[in-house]
């Protein structure tokens, strides 16, 4: 047997120990081995964690941070408390809580909550200790019989458990600094431009439900529910939570709304946080801040001392430009003085982006007089701050242009409360208008949907293009601040806003770590071949990111999403062409990215794939109504495909973010997807499919690839969780019964199903089948996980034979299957990975060759970019040659996994 590579031996280290076993394609599958301590302890630090902030150096400001780290098999138990320290040795205050375990009850996953302006240090370092450091000042909650009252040590907020309000109260020092903190959504029956008259509603927030899900010492998370209400109607669900932690001055704010109207007579026309802020003193001494462009400030006074034909003094001047309080009245020169009162005082603000390019603030004096233009950039950093002599608010609109039209409104500010807005739908810019974007084109029946399919790629069905159950969320924070910030204060308050401080662990502790089914290795540039590899996988990744500035892939419901293919004629991607659009995780871009990241430790995959995420698993996918769980294929609209599948919703593509991150939301959506299979009868996957077999005695039909393995991912997820015992026992149940048809997968192609039982049923008999799509949505990666967990050797012998059959030639899979399984070779390139599985699993060295032969079935070439400008674009845009995310995207995956599992075997003239 050939010596394993270094990679495999990281993940073995974390597999269930296998005997080796017969497959059916002849090969041996080999044991699992345990990596050597000096490996283990090489990668991983010893029983601890390395760990810096993502964006490397130390950020300027942190309002608290929290982050998910994993450990090897065995390596600690669930009660494990552990500590924090800087490079020096500096102690730092964590909370810990577990995330995941492993089968044997070790931790698997750990996530770790730090104070605020905690752990400013360029590393950090996590170590298992018997007893974890408190803060020097704890984060508390009181609960009361109506409100729960949280208090940082800084700040104390109080939130109603019923009522209007989502926030009652912001206090500092004994002076609320914020009040009545509530949600505002706008509509119209109709857009504006298509109707005479338009009745417009106003709907505030009321909260359902108060949820206390952490209570300190660091850490505390308030969840309240609700919907938006108004003359008898209450709908668009709410759920906001709430993150302090010990020491911070700030409050951020997690808020998800799904629409549940009708599209055809619900506009929505704003939709955004509202809340009051007392103010008192000279007006001359209350301020008004908006960040522009990053470092760029917008900075004034509601009545201005500065440029009048008379000078105050010049300590007033200078105090008023730096917001600070101005000497006493009586110092100032008497002219001015006596004419305070004929110096307008501006009440009203607003800072307006209604497209990623161009922003505008305009302010007026009060209601009832016109708006002057107040100045204009390109890119608000979305953060604003209102406030006087006793202080203020600070507060902030992550993504705040690239999800435009957003707005931040101040009113009022010329009296005793000012009024503040933060619009996540400016009401400037026209109503959502969800609307499918076609009439049908007279497609009525069957024959006429796959015709259709056929020219545009679009799967249309009438009914089935619906925005109802659809999702957003945004990040709000808020501040409350004792003074006027400094100019360089509040730019980095923006900074934190639109980039909030992440602590990353090492991508080496990770890889030891053997989590995320040990299918990737750390960049590897010792040869020319390799080196070809990883600088071809850079160059996909720039590309991409520099295709979202260029194409303006930006906006509500559009950002964090990329395109699904190009059309070279127009030179542009088909944003207009059926299914070409929007990708909606197709073919897996999601794992792409976020495999890429693990290895490379790279901020910006980082950050474009936690845009996707925030993306896919909110407009993607159904959270309430007829398709609740399922997802919607490719399309010129995010919901407009008829294809609701759960291979676009499936838990898969965000896992690697709640695991980094212990995002609450994301694991609220990940829950969300338990129960999908219940749709599968109603909404039948292949419905359409002319040759699929009927459902006989069965309730519903599923794909093995595109089905199966995406509610595997789900129930997988779920119980490393430690969630119900009946996800374990139906994942179990499946993969049972696909080891146990005569041919394993190829007669999984489409199984009947049974939704309670979670029973797979062979529907085809002695006859065999593939498709090119049932490995390519995450299934390689869930199953790798699930063979390392559950020593099911059946499932293993099956899953190996399916990798080592796919791309083989006929005659092979004649010799193997009694027949070809017919599966297309349009994916091959992608379903080299499968091959190089099989070879890893077996120490298979003919067969390690054989997938890099198929990896390079087309030679590799590095990505040619062309510059396209003048009269044929718009905007100047970089194109490739023969460009696609399905393409992108399985390749990115198959290089890495290639790479991890069978390196030593690459050919040393492949990269030329």
């Amino acid at each position: 047997m050939e010596t394993m590579s270094l990679s495999r031996r990281n993940f073995l280290k974390s597999a269930t120990a296998l005997p080796a076993v017969a497959t059916a394609a002849g090969a041996a599958v080999t044991s699992a081995a345990t990596a050597t301590p000096a490996k283990r302890n090489a990668a991983s630090n010893g029983d601890g964690a390395d760990l810096h902030w993502l964006e490397g150096g130390v950020p300027a400001l942190s309002a608290g941070a929290t982050l998910g780290v994993p450990w090897p098999r065995g390596r600690h138990a669930k009660t494990q408390a552990f500590a924090l320290a800087t490079a020096d040795g500096t102690q730092v205050p964590v909370q810990s809580w577990p995330l995941a375990w492993w089968p044997d009850g070790s931790i698997k996953w750990s996530a770790h909550a730090l104070p605020a302006d905690a752990g400013l240090s360029p590393s950090l370092q996590l170590k298992p200790v018997p007893k974890a450091t408190a803060p020097a000042v704890a984060v508390t909650v009181e609960e009361r019989g109506d409100s729960i009252i949280v208090n940082t040590g800084v700040i104390r907020c109080t939130v109603a458990r019923r009522g209007a309000h989502v926030i009652e109260a912001i206090t500092r020092d004994g002076r609320d600094l914020a009040r009545h903190g509530r949600l505002v959504a706008l509509t119209a029956d109709t857009p504006d431009t298509e109707a005479a008259t338009t009745v417009q509603h106003r709907y505030d927030s009321s909260v359902s439900a108060v949820t206390v899900e952490q209570r300190g010492p660091v850490r505390a998370v308030i969840k309240l529910d609700g919907k938006h209400s108004a003359d008898g109607r209450a709908w668009l669900p709410f759920s906001l939570r709430l993150y302090f932690y010990a020491g911070a001055e700030s409050v951020r704010i997690m808020h998800t709304f799904v629409f549940d109207g009708d599209e055809h007579k619900d506009f929505i026309r704003g939709i955004g946080l509202r809340f009051d802020v007392p103010l008192d003193g000279p007006l001359y001494d209350r301020h008004v801040r908006f960040a522009g462009e990053q470092p760029g400030l917008w900075a004034e006074a509601v009545q201005g001392l500065t440029g009048l034909r008379r000078d105050p003094g010049a300590a007033f001047r200078q105090a008023q430009v730096a917001g600070l309080p101005c000497p006493p009245i009586a110092q100032m020169a008497t002219r001015v003085s006596s004419a305070l009162h004929l110096v307008p005082a501006w009440g009203d603000y607003t800072l307006s982006q209604l497209s990623a390019d161009g922003f505008q603030i305009r302010k007026r004096t009060k209601p009832g007089h016109g708006w002057i233009d107040a100045d204009a950039g390109r890119r608000a950093a979305g953060s604003g701050y209102i406030g006087g002599n006793g202080g203020g608010v600070a507060f902030g609109l992550r993504d705040f242009w690239q999800r435009h039209p957003t707005r931040l409104d101040i009113r009022n500010a010329h009296t005793s409360a000012a009024e503040v807005t933060l619009w996540m739908w400016s009401p400037d810019a026209p109503p959502m208008d969800m609307r499918f974007y076609h009439d049908g084109m007279g497609m009525t029946t069957h024959a006429q949907e796959l015709q259709g399919l056929d020219i545009t790629y679009e799967d249309y069905e009438k009914g089935y293009g619906t925005p109802h159950g659809v999702a957003r969320s945004s990040e709000i924070t808020l501040w409350a601040l004792a003074a006027t910030p400094s100019r360089e204060r509040m730019v980095q308050i923006a900074a934190a806003v639109q980039t909030p401080p992440q602590l990353v662990a090492q991508p080496a502790h990770l890889l030891a770590s053997g989590v995320f089914g040990g299918l990737w290795s750390l960049p590897d540039r010792s040869t020319p071949a390799r080196t070809a590899i990883e600088d071809e996988l850079d160059r996909r990744f720039d590309f991409y990111k520099g295709q979202i500035e260029q194409r303006h892939w930006y906006g509500f419901w559009n950002y964090g999403d990329v395109m699904h293919s190009y059309d070279a004629d127009r030179h542009v991607w088909r944003y207009d062409v059926g299914g070409y659009a929007w990708d909606n995780s197709e073919l897996s871009p999601d794992l792409w990215l976020w495999y890429s990241f693990l290895r490379s430790g790279r901020a910006d995959i980082f950050r474009l794939s936690e845009a996707m995420v925030r993306h896919t698993s909110e407009v993607d996918i159904y959270h309430l109504g007829r398709f609740s769980g399922l997802g919607t294929r490719h399309n010129v609209q995010h919901w407009g495909c008829s294809a609701k599948q759960l291979r676009i919703s499936a838990a898969v593509y965000r896992r690697f973010y709640y695991y980094l991150t212990a995002d609450e939301r994301i694991g609220d959506i990940m829950r969300e997807l338990l129960d999908a299979d219940s749709m599968l009868e109603a909404t039948d996957p292949v419905r359409k499919i002319a040759d699929a077999p009927p459902k006989g005695k069965y309730p519903a039909r599923a794909s093995f690839g595109t089905d199966w393995a995406s509610l595997a991912g789900n129930w997988l997820t779920e119980w490393e969780r430690g969630g119900k015992r009946r996800y374990h026992d139906k994942l179990l149940t499946g993969m049972k019964d696909i080891a146990a048809m005569p041919h394993g997968f190829f007669n999984a192609e489409r199984a009947g199903y049974e939704q309670d039982s979670g029973h797979l049923h062979n529907m085809t008999g002695d006859k065999v089948s593939a498709s090119h799509l049932n490995s390519v949505f995450g299934a390689v990666e869930i199953f790798a996980e699930l063979i390392a967990l559950t020593g099911q050797q059946d499932f293993e012998r099956a899953w190996i034979r399916y990798c080592t059959l796919y791309n083989a030639d006929q005659a092979t899979q004649v010799r193997a299957l009694g027949m070809a399984h017919g599966g297309s070779t349009v994916l091959r390139v992608g379903h080299s990975r499968l091959t190089a599985y099989a070879a890893w699993r077996t120490s298979d060295a003919a067969l390690a060759r054989r997938a890099w032969s198929e990896f390079f079935d087309r030679p590799l070439k590095p990505l040619r970019t062309t510059t396209i400008n003048g009269p044929a674009v718009l905007n100047p845009v970089d194109e490739a040659d023969g460009i696609s995310t399905n393409d992108a995207a399985q390749w990115g995956l198959a290089a890495i996994q290639n790479l991890a599992l069978i390196g030593e075997y690459l050919p040393a003239g492949s990269g030329r």
